[in-house]
């Protein structure tokens, strides 16, 4: 899979992105709560488990658009990749430490999900982190945090002035009152994309969670 180089001549935000990358390099995280209540309904009426499905709901909205996709060429310049696989941990109780694993981003759930929970089982006593071998390049991280929840959850990331895909992290799923709220916290490069591209993708993401039909 090779990416799209970004023609500079009309980007509209071409002056933005050199800015953030180059003169005022940053990146910022935003901690959020995703209202997950019809999504767990669903979820257990379709005997489907938590995690594929918090993984695909991301998968699914980061997708969609080329903000959240892109990458640099090797000479430097602006692209986007066609399709970003997730990569996401898996937790060895064993051990207390964690693997990275992928799998293929499918738009059909079903299978997306059987593929996840394969890879879930195959590598929970794991005790190498990326047993797959080095990840493809068009990942994007997803870690999963299912001891706590959070209201604030931020990377630091030494020397990663160019990794422009975004990092996100799921909490502990709470309840409140009669709903169920999930924690979520978004790594975004500010050369890829500004806050009302993140606003979108959040709302979108509580649209998947709010409206699960997908989830069969």
């Amino acid at each position: 899979m090779e990416p799209t180089r970004i023609d500079l001549d009309t980007w509209p935000r071409r002056e933005h992105f050199e800015h953030y990358l180059r003169k005022v390099p940053c990146d910022y995280a935003l901690t959020t709560e995703i209202d997950v209540t019809a999504a767990v309904e669903a979820q257990r009426a379709a005997y489907r488990k938590t995690y594929p499905a918090q993984i695909w709901a991301l998968a699914a909205a980061v997708n969609r658009h080329e903000a959240f996709r892109m990458t640099l060429t090797e000479d430097g310049r602006p692209a986007v990749w066609p399709r970003l696989d997730p990569a996401f941990t898996v937790f060895n109780p064993e051990t207390e430490t964690f693997c990275c694993v992928t799998t293929p981003f499918d738009e059909d759930f079903g299978r997306f999900h059987d593929a996840v929970v394969d890879l879930l089982e195959t590598h929970h006593e794991s005790t190498a982190m990326f047993p797959q071998g080095p990840l493809p390049p068009h990942c994007f991280d997803v870690s999963g945090v299912p001891w706590t929840s959070f209201t604030g959850f931020t990377l630091q990331i030494r020397g990663g002035g160019e990794h422009l895909l975004p990092i996100f992290t799921i909490g502990r799923r709470i309840r409140r009152d009669d709903r169920i709220v999930l924690p979520l916290a978004i790594q975004v490069h500010h050369a890829a994309a500004d806050g009302f591209h993140t606003g979108r993708l959040i709302r979108e993401i509580r649209a998947l969670a709010g409206n699960p039909s997908w989830l069969g």
